[in-house]
């Protein structure tokens, strides 16, 4: 019998959702990522671990401050990965300058100038932002220099539409956390996979894009358990993390494909403007706490592997 992962690899690209040398090579990815929390994860992998012990080395021996050497880190991570998979490596910008947008251009600029000093070309990653009214603008900035980015943290259509229309490359819409915040709203345990908020949210964005002939890539993030993601089975990317990488490679269920840019609802376009963009976004309380709190936790593992950095 075919696994549910060989199945989903049939239809969807399937990105690993870790920086662990050891997992991407086991589960063979076809894009995948790094950023300060997954870099922490990664310092306690064996596989990871020397890269990332020789990337200190190199860095104090340099003179650089532990700011500096964190900056570096997961660039070197990523580089090492980009030899792990045939596709893309999504980089962070530093979630602090998630409202500043020419700091965020020029945080982007030294990581593809880092990559290309690694020899690797601005071709093989996507630049990684928070889907602020400012880092989108920076997203927009940066695609018509032609390096390509990855909008994360997003949690409305209200995003999805202002990333579209900046021209971004690609977008993470986060599905567990949505859930995740309709579950402490509701005082609920769980959802079916059909009723659940966060797949309802990511097929909408979805059918807005491909109904509207938008080439973003729409890449579900952030899955709480496998039906979530089965049930967003077809969707452009997938972003999935090793345990449940793991689980899926282990059904041999069939997997029905629910997602097609050929079964379409035909929405209308949406008009964004700033005022728009930031008045639908205050009003969508889940949206803007779990904005807000994913800024909040990305800049605390930035933080952590500082000090990491600085301890060594």
């Amino acid at each position: 019998m075919t696994s549910v992962l060989e199945q989903l690899r049939a239809m969807t690209v399937v990105v690993a959702d870790t920086g662990e040398v050891a997992a991407v090579k086991r589960y063979e990815p076809v894009d995948c990522t790094t950023n300060p929390s997954l870099v922490l994860a990664a310092s306690k992998d064996p596989a990871s671990e020397e890269l990332i012990a020789r990337e200190i080395a190199a860095g104090r021996a340099k003179g650089l401050t532990p700011e500096q050497i964190t900056a570096t880190l997961t660039v070197a991570v990523g580089a090492e990965l980009t030899k792990l998979v045939p596709g893309r490596v999504s980089t962070e910008v530093d979630a602090c300058l998630s409202f500043d947008t020419q700091a965020s251009v020029a945080r982007a600029h030294d990581i593809v100038a880092d990559y290309a000093a690694r020899g690797v070309d601005k071709s093989r990653i996507l630049i990684k932002l928070a889907s602020t009214w400012e880092g989108i603008r920076a997203a927009e900035i940066l695609q018509k220099e032609g390096i390509d980015c990855n909008l994360t943290l997003l949690f409305s259509m209200a995003q999805a539409v202002a990333c579209a229309d900046a021209g971004a490359f690609l977008i993470s819409p986060f599905v567990g956390r949505i859930t995740d915040w309709y579950k402490a709203a509701e005082g609920v345990e769980g959802y079916a996979p059909d009723e659940d908020p966060g797949v309802k949210s990511v097929r909408k964005i979805y059918d807005y894009y491909k109904s509207n002939g938008i080439a973003t890539v729409v890449m579900g993030a952030s899955f709480r358990n496998a039906g979530q993601i089965k049930a967003l089975a077809g969707c452009d990317n997938l972003t999935i993390a090793p345990a449940l990488l793991d689980e899926l490679s282990r059904d041999e269920a069939e997997l029905p494909r629910v997602l097609s840019p050929d079964a379409t609802s035909g929405m209308a376009p949406i008009t964004m403007d700033e005022a728009t963009f930031r008045w639908e976004l205050n009003a969508d309380a889940m949206a803007t706490e779990k904005l807000a709190e994913g800024i909040r936790k990305f800049d605390a593992d930035h933080r952590k592997l500082i000090e990491l950095v600085a301890a060594r």
